[in-house]
């Protein structure tokens, strides 16, 4: 990727590459994110195309190429004139289709082996009217990884709708709440911040290492759920389930734990579910027999199953600042600011659905205090500008595809939102082009978690069922909350 400066459409020099970026111009790392946004109207077209001229293009990374000097040197981002017709897809389809929801399906994975044109700004919208189960018509953003990271993106994304009850109102995107201060003593106070400090530096430490090791030879058991070699260059497929936000606050307030913590234990039951059936399965078409052998604990016993849990290292930036950005054509910081840590998953059956989030949650909160991600961000930033672009990418595919699979969870607008006009009914973000055959990704919007998957189907071919065994966890988990009386003492509390 990446072309040299001729000067003919060129309006002003941005700036070179972020290390990150020159990550993801390597051949192990040509990542896309994907943002898949479903509407309750039919698109006007027209309409999304101005919109977009008012907003998106004017962000310079949205419209910038990048490029190498004449002598084959440094890659830059160049300011380019963009002509939205050239971003803006919208395919002939037929809008009594026997299968659309197969159709839409089809499509985006089709979509997955296919290249932007590097001619222009890495990006493209498709634009599809067809009646599905969840929508009237279906938006498909495809942005090229090196043009930012997924939370910044997303929230570029979410800064071109406005709310449908107020059209010139931003979404309102929920808040973490600072914790209060202790009311303890001083010397109390200095007593735990220490032992604070202390668990940072070993929990980090021992993280570090692990990572080291993971790069050098510390593999995943190898599962039905693991890619095969090279599973980075295949196509991939993305189906998604829309399940209750309240159901999850539900269980997050009777155990009080945090939206993280309940969807990381809801993922380690889905995923024990899921593994326990393909690992029932006998493989010669009898199916009494595998129906039998899934009501027992199939799964080997010693499992190494690790997710690549993608943090945002900087705050996340406020979505009236890029808003504002956009209308007024202004520079801002800009860019891949992630991390990762390796999360080890919990494969299992238990006979407590509660335990998953108890496991979750002591899991999640010894990562909080663990500077790991810090870490990886700033090795694969220092490795690249000493060492260059392929040998950081050579030593972050060995740690990725020596875990299993891609985690992430993005907070989204509580009130309804729409799209340039089109009142949004779900939104299902992901990503493909890293070496996992398997990314979990949740995106809440409004009173709804939807959960989005994007899978290579030789590891994961009937995702859907992977979609409901998610799903019948979260149900699982929130009835034994109800038994239990949690729910009841929570509301008393």
């Amino acid at each position: 990727m990446g072309k040299a400066i001729s000067g003919e459409s060129m309006v002003e020099v941005e700036e070179p590459l972020s290390p990150a970026a020159r990550l993801f111009q390597t051949r192990q790392f040509n990542c896309y994110i994907i943002a898949i946004i479903g509407c309750k109207t039919v698109f006007n077209s027209h309409v999304i195309k101005a919109g977009l001229e008012h907003t998106l293009i004017k962000h310079p990374r949205f419209s910038s190429l990048m490029v190498a000097d004449k002598m084959g040197g440094e890659m830059r981002w160049i300011r380019t004139k963009v002509n939205v017709e050239d971003h803006v897809i919208i395919p002939n389809v037929d809008p009594n289709m026997g299968s659309p929801d197969q159709f839409i399906e089809n499509y985006i994975s089709n979509m997955t082996k296919t290249y932007l044109d590097d001619s222009k700004p890495l990006w493209d919208i498709h634009l599809l009217n067809v009646k599905t189960s969840e929508a009237e018509s279906t938006a498909i953003f495809r942005i090229h990884h090196s043009i930012g990271d997924g939370m910044s993106i997303m929230s570029l994304v979410l800064a071109c709708t406005r709310k449908t009850s107020d059209l010139n109102a931003l979404p309102t995107i929920p808040t973490k709440k600072r914790q209060r201060s202790s009311n303890s003593g001083r010397f109390i106070r200095l007593v735990s911040y220490i032992w604070f400090v202390l668990q940072v530096i070993c929990n980090t430490l021992v993280d570090v290492v692990m990572f080291i090791a993971t790069s050098a030879f510390l593999r995943d058991t190898r599962t039905p759920l693991k890619g095969a070699p090279g599973v980075e260059l295949s196509p991939k497929w993305f189906v998604h389930k829309t399940i209750s936000l309240d159901d999850i606050k539900l269980v997050k307030n009777a155990m009080d734990l945090t939206i993280n913590d309940v969807i990381l234990g809801v993922t380690q039951a889905g995923l024990s579910r899921y593994l326990n059936r393909q690992y029932g399965r006998t493989g010669e078409g009898n199916a009494e027999e595998d129906a039998a052998k899934q009501k027992r604990n199939n799964l080997p016993r010693k499992l190494r199953f690790r997710a690549a849990l993608i943090f945002n290292i900087r705050p996340s930036m406020a979505i009236e600042a890029l808003a504002d950005m956009m209308e007024r054509n202004s520079k801002t910081k800009w860019g891949n600011y992630i991390g990762y840590a390796l999360l080890p998953i919990t494969i299992a059956l238990r006979d407590d659905p509660l335990d998953y989030v108890r496991e979750a949650k002591a899991m999640v909160d010894r990562k909080k205090r663990s500077l790991e991600a810090k870490c990886t961000f700033l090795s694969a930033k220092y490795i690249v500008n000493l060492l260059g672009a392929k040998v950081a990418a050579a030593i972050s595919y060995r740690v990725i595809s020596n875990t299993t699979m891609s985690f992430s969870n993005v907070v989204g607008p509580v009130d309804e939102i729409s799209f340039y006009g089109h009142p949004m009914a779900y939104l299902a973000p992901s990503v493909y082009g890293h070496p996992h055959a398997l990314t979990v990704h949740f995106q809440s919007y409004m009173n709804m978690m939807t959960i989005s998957l994007a899978v290579d189907r030789d590891a994961v071919p009937d995702p859907h069922q992977l979609c409901n065994d998610l799903a019948e966890s979260l149900k699982l988990i929130k009835d034994a909350v109800v038994k239990k009386g949690l729910a009841q003492e929570s509301v008393q509390r």
